[in-house]
């Protein structure tokens, strides 16, 4: 095999030099929307991040995101994993490397779930095991590794991370200029001051990630960080042609999609996501209408809904005034595709005392609103829930204080013998072989059982053994005959 390009050959010649990428997107960046998206523009997609845990443990799960989707038209592409295991991590990367052009290890994600499994940026501290990932995978597998990660508040600890990446065998760096903090209502401006940094202390390429809006975003990215490509996430759901610099009318990308997905089918609710994306400024007006996209359960269905937006956005259009100022504080109208800037608590001031289009998208979701405990205040999902049981009570000050488990600190089984948790109750159970009805964990009920059961066997053998005597002095060709041949074959 000839040896694999490094850094900035594999830039160049296996990424063809791309500067203009689409992020790995959960839910959000399968085939359909990979391919609509380079249609307009895009040099480089990544898949969704795919765990890698099970990658390697189910057939289904890499045929439906990996192995059925291989598609000409859809390179060069990066398939990006999470995973907390050199071997792991390894062995999904073996089954990847022939669908893909290089390997991404997710560094960056901030959910909760990422917190929960141990992977994405909450492995950020950890750097001996990820020193041990990449250079495991950079010697045992084909293509290039590369990794996307998220910055600390402080440069120079940023800067050592990514040369310690590097080191360990990274070829090129997604860096996206928030801290791991920075996700939800607290979104805040991306720092391209770190990015730049890094770009100065690595010898592989990199691309930035953050802050985009417009194409004149990404442009100016690259001229203050020195980065070689930009990535866009959110930018791309709401626009997916702004590498063209082109905002389109919503329809005719929703239309172009809905085309997409009929020659390569995803999953609907992936449908659903991406054209409530396309349309958030208009579903705003026709509530009707979004209640109507939530609802519907084929994709015919919705495409009727997104028909529907079309012409009322179109009837509005005829009936537009000249010189008329768009609603909602928008820079275009309602039905052109154009950034969601996030309201934020209030404008945050820039370092040059000016507040800018990038310092205004301190993206804050909606304050949780205290809930008084009555219905008005409850978000959909908890009145929702609500509706299904009348006696939910939202208000934490109110809530059961939990006895703890004392081995773990979860909250303790109320009829636990052993004063545990579940998970804490069995391991005892097992170990001491003994019975917690309160878990419903039987293990000495049922050790005594089989103990019966065996000398209740002996006994029955001993039984059929005097009956049967004479059976055991037979030589054994005379109970099998030769021509059954020897006893393994059969």
């Amino acid at each position: 095999a000839m040896p694999k390009l490094q850094g900035f050959e594999f830039w160049k010649t296996t990424l063809k030099g791309a500067r203009y990428i689409v992020a790995p997107m959960v839910d959000q960046s399968e085939l359909a929307w990979r391919l609509l998206s380079r249609r307009h523009g895009a040099q480089l997609c990544y898949t969704p991040m795919l765990h890698a845990q099970v990658f390697v443990r189910d057939a289904n799960y890499r045929r439906e995101n990996l192995y059925n989707e291989a598609c000409p038209e859809d390179r060069p592409l990066i398939a990006q994993f999470c995973a907390n295991d050199p071997e792991v991590f390894v062995q999904a990367a073996l089954l990847a490397q022939d669908y893909c052009d290089a390997i991404d290890l997710n560094l960056g994600c901030p959910q909760m779930i990422a917190k929960r499994g141990h992977y994405g940026a909450f492995l950020q501290e950890e750097w001996d095991l990820l020193h041990k990932m990449i250079s495991m995978a950079n010697e045992k597998i084909s293509v290039p590794i590369t990794c996307k990660i998220r910055v600390f508040p402080e440069i120079d600890k940023t800067v050592k991370y990514a040369k310690m990446l590097e080191e360990a065998g990274c070829q090129l760096l997604t860096v996206h200029g928030r801290t791991k903090e920075q996700k939800g209502a607290l979104t805040g401006v991306a720092s391209w001051e770190h990015i730049k940094a890094v770009r100065k202390a690595v010898g592989i390429p990199m691309f930035a990630n953050g802050n985009i809006q417009y194409l004149s975003d990404v442009h100016q990215c690259i001229e203050e960080t020195g980065v070689e490509g930009v990535m866009i996430a959110e930018g791309n759901l709401h626009n997916p042609a702004l590498f063209e610099g082109r905002s389109p009318p919503v329809w005719e990308i929703a239309e172009e999609y809905l085309e997409v997905v009929h020659q390569h089918p995803c999953s609907l609710s992936y449908v659903r996501a991406h054209l409530f994306k396309l349309w958030h400024h208009t579903l705003q007006i026709h509530q009707e209408l979004r209640e109507e996209l939530a609802k519907v359960k084929t994709i015919a269905g919705m495409a009727q809904v997104s028909q529907e937006l079309k012409k009322r956005c179109q009837e509005e259009l005829a009936n537009q005034v000249e010189g008329e100022k768009p609603a909602g504080g928008l820079l275009f109208p309602h039905w052109i595709c154009q950034p969601y800037v996030r309201p934020g608590p209030k404008d945050v001031q820039c370092e040059n005392g000016k507040s800018t289009a990038l310092a205004k998208s301190v993206c804050v979701k909606r304050a949780l609103e205290v809930t008084e405990g009555s219905s008005e205040f409850l978000s959909k999902n908890k009145q929702k829930k609500k509706a299904r049981n009348p006696n939910k009570n939202f208000n934490l000050e109110q809530k059961p204080k939990y006895i703890k488990c004392e081995q773990c600190g979860n909250p303790k089984g109320n009829k636990c013998v052993f004063s545990l948790c579940r998970g804490c109750c069995k391991k005892k159970s097992y170990k001491e072989m003994a019975d917690c009805p309160g878990h419903g964990l039987l293990f000495k009920t049922k050790y005594e059982k089989s103990l019966k059961w065996n000398s209740g066997l002996a006994e029955g053998q001993g039984l059929l053994r005097s009956l049967f005597l004479p059976i055991e002095n037979f030589t054994i060709t005379e109970r099998f005959p030769a021509e059954m041949g020897p006893a393994e074959t059969r």
